[in-house]
């Protein structure tokens, strides 16, 4: 199977990667909020309803449960701690991890028009799609771990989550009616197209988070729930629910995850084996790329839809799982633990991660990689993905996030009811 056999019409987004939207700590796709959105990313499907994800975003920080008091979360992943609480310093290794994976995923969008005509394109392609989108989601996870039902906690899952999935889902579909010449899309708000597929996503696995905190053995239930989605045809396509499933291992897996998991990816001999290990990946996405689809690492399918037997399905999700964790860890090895440039732009991963997708699609709708044949070439590639990166970064910034904050951390005090404790407060600062 080909990747020329991936579905074009209604598809779901690939992967990633993103301000950790509303996260107790997420993002994705996972410094400030990741897509709880964290950290990210994600692999759009082509034009249609749903497309490959990745990933993943962010908001106000607060302090992460790590070892070390200046690490800090991202605010979208934050619990919250109390109003009138100064935020506290952000982890910049975070906000790193972030920018880096968000960059991963809108190049690995602008190679997808390539893929068919270059093997190389292919071959990267695949390779980010592995780890990129996974990365984000198991930042989420990290920064939902103090996650519970507390009211607050609720109102920014709604607010940073829930909110900018209904205001993107909309704007996509209007967006497509016109950019694409199709009048007739239509708005659903249970069939997640393009990149919001992650955050209805993260508002599900937040909401299940204090579910994995009782069971006995989380990792594996979730990745057992994988592999029954990937055998489960009637599963349908509401909320997008086979990505959820696919992808929820690496939120569970975030959960769980220590501190000193980071810090021992970090090491220097970790540093050293992963050069070899990314180069075996590309290579072996070189030797793959003619003989299977890319389909498999959108995770948007069951294996019946793709038509293969049930248990190529089971092979493809573990084999799949362990190298998306392996090669996340490698990813992590080589992201910055000290401040960069660029570590300011993790807080607003979310923001490049949706706002990104418009010229994505737009690009499609408007052929532009047709009208210009020269983008083919070995020297176009390289121009395309450094236009892509320099799009997603401009997104990243501080102006962007502030013009578009309405729509990505809108306050909407006036939603919810104030609590006792609120109104105790202010009755006992007033006198």
């Amino acid at each position: 199977m080909t990747n020329s056999a991936q579905p074009h019409g209604r598809h779901r987004a690939p992967l990633p990667p993103l301000q950790s939207a509303g996260q107790e700590p997420v993002s994705g796709m996972p410094g400030p909020r990741v897509p709880e959105s964290a950290a990210a990313t994600a692999t759009p499907r082509q034009a249609g309803r749903h497309s490959a994800p990745n990933s993943p975003p962010t908001a106000p920080t607060y302090r992460t449960p790590h070892t070390s008091p200046a690490r800090a979360v991202p605010a979208t992943a934050r619990p919250a701690d109390g109003a009138g609480k100064p935020a506290k310093q952000r982890d910049a290794f975070f906000d790193n991890a972030k920018y880096l994976a968000i960059v991963l995923v809108a190049m690995a969008h602008a190679w997808e028009p390539l893929t068919d005509h270059s093997r190389s394109a292919e071959a990267l392609y695949m390779t980010v799609y592995t780890f990129h989108m996974p990365a984000f989601i198991l930042i989420s996870g990290y920064f939902s771990r103090s996650f519970d039902m507390r009211p607050d906690r609720l109102k920014r899952l709604v607010t940073g989550i829930a909110v900018p999935y209904v205001i993107f889902e909309v704007a996509y579909t209007f967006f497509k009616r016109w950019a694409d010449d199709d009048p007739t899309q239509p708005i659903s708000l249970l069939d997640p197209w393009y990149l919001t597929w992650f955050l209805i996503a993260l508002f599900v696995w937040r909401l299940t988070t204090p579910l994995w905190k009782i069971v006995r053995w989380p990792v594996p239930l979730a990745l057992a729930i994988a592999v029954l989605a990937v055998v489960s045809p009637d599963i349908g396509d509401d909320l997008d629910l086979q990505r959820v499933l696919q992808f929820m291992p690496f939120f569970v897996l975030g959960l769980f995850i220590k501190p000193e998991h980071f810090q021992l990816v970090r090491r220097r001999e970790v540093r050293l084996l992963s050069v070899p290990i990314f180069a075996c990946a590309v290579a072996l996405a070189y030797w793959a790329a003619p003989k299977m689809t890319s389909v498999w690492f959108y995770r948007r399918d069951s294996a019946q839809e793709l038509g293969v037997p049930w248990w190529v399905g089971v092979v493809m999700t573990l084999a799949l799982f362990g190298c998306s964790v392996l090669l996340t860890a490698c990813f992590f090895a080589w992201v910055p633990r000290r401040k960069m440039w660029f570590t300011v732009l993790g807080a607003g991963t979310l923001y490049g991660y949706l706002l990104h997708g418009f010229l994505a699609k737009g690009s499609r709708f408007w052929d532009w990689f047709d009208a210009n044949p020269w983008l083919y070439q070995p020297a176009g590639e390289v121009i395309v993905t450094v236009i892509a990166g320099a799009v997603v970064t401009l997104l990243c910034t501080p102006p962007v996030q502030r013009m578009f904050r309405f729509a990505m951390e809108p306050k909407m005090e006036w939603a919810f009811r104030r609590d006792a404790a609120a109104l105790a407060r202010e009755r006992g600062s007033s006198r």
